[in-house]
């Protein structure tokens, strides 16, 4: 059992505890953190990574630079939650306080009833002329009560979630000795000046079936494709071109920011690395046409309940292998080459793989590959760990797929690619 992925998911909160954490595996294996504002000075055989924002990173190695070309993993950090708003405590009937919050992201909202919930992300204090920004963690736990069904005889039949009435959670008692601005306090502390704080899910991670194949976690979308890359750059040793893990935030709401994918974070990088390696701009481009993009994010394995919401000939299953993702309308930027070539490198690495696509009456979802390519246009495909109730404050998967996904990356890392027109060289 991969007790990391679990410590790992525990104590990645949000985004920005995400990178943290990411930023110390990556420091501990003697990688240089880059900054945007100075210089860079790469060499090769170096292990590199920049951040931006807090919650994204990109981290990478130099390999040999006779094959300049860049291999890249691209996942999110982010997964839905209820985000708090300024001013947020609320004063309530019964001398209850809740709190004011509005949703990020495309949640499960029901399933965040009724659990405990952590304050958690980042908070910028100071004053004066200096300013930092730190990651927190609440050191108690609010909830989001239902209604009793005696009061709500209809919940089982049919209940829309509001998001001001219904997901405010609770959070105090008040009175005297106890007031609105002593709940501010326990929550963003004294000297903050400002905070992006989400309520997640402090569940703790636990395996389950018969034979504890299964994980069932809080944010398992995306940060076991985080984790598996992670894993995968960190065993990347004596390959060639650049070996890029891409780890960025704001997927869950279309990425539309400066370190979101459809940002220009990773194009930037991708120069930059090229411009401190004393490669020019037409060498660039030729690098960047003999490049790959994997997206990974994780698909829908066919639900045992309902298995009618999956395609009826690309269904996949729990502990079936990476899941290759293809959309005619390219949700996904899978096509015919950039899966074979994906394919021929699993196979040889004796990698487990299955495909996916949506039933053709139903809406696809979006994932990175499609915001990274408008930037940096490379062949690329969509990948992902087969998962159930995906958006739900917990989440599904097979131990077994993990697994596999980390040594699917592992190859990609490990292979050359080599590309002539049409015809791909897989070394």
């Amino acid at each position: 059992m991969p007790e990391n992925l679990i410590n790992f998911l525990e104590q990645s909160y949000t985004a920005y505890h995400a990178c943290e954490n990411v930023k110390q595996a990556l420091e501990e294996n003697g990688f240089v953190q880059l900054f945007e504002n100075r210089d860079w000075s790469l060499g090769e055989g170096g292990k590199y990574f920049v951040m931006r924002g807090g919650s994204s990173l990109i981290a990478f190695t130099v390999g040999a630079l006779d094959e300049f070309a860049y291999k890249i993993v691209a996942t999110h950090t982010d997964s839905p939650a209820l985000k708090l708003k300024e001013n947020p405590v609320v004063k309530k009937a019964g001398d209850c306080a809740t709190l004011n919050v509005e949703k990020y992201g495309g949640g499960i909202w029901y399933s965040f009833f009724d659990r405990p919930l952590k304050i958690a992300g980042r908070v910028v204090r100071g004053g004066g002329r200096s300013l930092h920004a730190e990651t927190v963690v609440s050191p108690f736990n609010v909830q989001i009560p239902s209604v009793a069904v005696h009061q709500n005889r209809e919940v089982n039949e049919k209940f829309a979630v509001n998001a001001q009435v219904d997901l405010q959670p609770l959070c105090a008692l008040l009175n005297e000795q106890f007031t609105a601005e002593d709940v501010i306090k326990k929550v963003v502390g004294e000297k903050a000046l400002s905070y992006d704080l989400f309520l997640v899910n402090a569940d703790m991670p636990y395996r389950f079936g018969v034979n504890n194949e299964f994980l069932a976690a809080p944010r398992i979308d995306n940060l076991a494709c985080t984790f598996a890359g992670l894993q995968a750059l960190l065993s990347a040793t004596e390959t060639s071109g650049i070996c890029t893990l891409a780890v960025m935030d704001n997927e869950e709401i279309g990425s539309l920011s400066p370190q979101g994918a459809d940002g220009d974070f990773l194009e930037t990088t991708l120069r930059r690395i090229a411009y401190a390696l004393r490669f020019d701009d037409n060498e660039f481009y030729k690098a960047i046409a003999g490049s790959f993009l994997l997206s990974a994010d994780n698909a829908h394995a066919a639900h045992p309940n309902h298995p009618e919401k999956a395609d009826p000939t690309n269904a996949p299953k729990l502990g079936g292998g990476i899941v290759i993702k293809s959309h005619a309308g390219k949700a996904y930027v899978t096509d015919a080459l950039s899966s074979a070539v994906l394919k021929t490198v699993f196979e040889n690495a004796d990698v487990p793989h299955q495909s996916f696509f949506n039933r053709s009456d139903a809406r696809s979802g979006s994932t990175l590959g499609a915001l990274v390519t408008r930037h940096v246009s490379m062949p690329g495909a969509d990948v992902g760990i087969a998962q159930l109730a995906m958006h739900s404050a917990c989440e599904s998967i097979a131990i077994a797929d993990y697994e596999v996904m980390t040594k699917g990356l592992s190859a990609f890392f490990a292979t050359t690619l080599k590309f002539n027109d049409e015809n791909v060289y897989v070394e």
